[in-house]
């Protein structure tokens, strides 16, 4: 799987996870520590996640990290 795959993949399951809570990318951002312009990016697959940030997205979201992988 080619990196870029990756990390839409990742992005599409955040921005699913949060639209199921009803969340805005500000209150994920807020939740998790990260800022909302980070989230976005993350959501758009722009950015290469680190794993310490992969781990605070998937606390806020109420998920273990490896459910956010492909």
């Amino acid at each position: 799987m080619a990196a870029k795959e990756i990390l839409s993949k990742v992005g599409k399951r955040v921005r699913d996870l949060r639209e199921a809570k009803g969340w805005s990318q500000e209150e994920l951002g807020f939740q998790s520590g990260l800022h909302r312009n980070y989230v976005g990016g993350v959501e758009r697959g722009e950015r290469n996640l680190a794993l310490i940030n992969l781990e605070k997205l998937a606390t806020a979201l109420g998920v273990r990290a490896r459910d956010l992988l492909p």
